[in-house]
């Protein structure tokens, strides 16, 4: 079973990106690799349960839910429910924490799936890399740009 962990230090307030990706919709606004998205039944992006429908550039489309969100904790996880991807029981964590050291954010993001043997190191390469690590690149732009 495939477990990701990546983290990355934001040179940003942790309000400042937790308002940015505490809105499970809002992934459309400054990921990369996302075209658009809604959340489904018209509920609202932080209700637990609340489901995200969404579509990536290259057409294909997913379907993610959340399952905990604090912002006590700056923190959300989530699970993939429909993916077009031959991953499977796939959940993810985001946590936020001070860096006090300039003020800044330290960003941690993990997820576990399983996935066929065969598609086992091109799927965590995928989600290592074009997810999670294009999101932090995404993220210090987006907010540089806000600032």
């Amino acid at each position: 079973m495939p477990h990701i962990v990546k983290s990355t230090i934001l040179d940003a307030p942790t309000d400042a990106a937790w308002a940015v990706l505490r809105d499970f919709n809002g992934h459309d606004r400054w990921h990369p690799a996302v075209a658009t998205s809604a959340i489904e039944r018209a509920q609202p992006s932080d209700k637990i349960g609340c489901v995200r429908r969404f579509k990536l550039k290259d057409g294909s489309e997913l379907r993610e839910q959340l399952l905990a969100l604090s912002d006590l904790e700056q923190s959300f996880s989530y699970c993939l429910l429909d993916t077009p991807v031959p991953m499977f029981n796939y959940v993810a964590h985001v946590r936020l924490l001070p860096v006090t050291d300039g003020d800044r954010t330290f960003w941690h993001w993990e997820s576990r799936f399983t996935t066929r043997p065969e598609d086992r190191d091109r799927i965590t390469h995928m989600v290592a890399e074009d997810i999670y690590q294009a999101g932090f690149a995404a993220i210090r732009r987006h907010l540089k740009e806000a600032a």
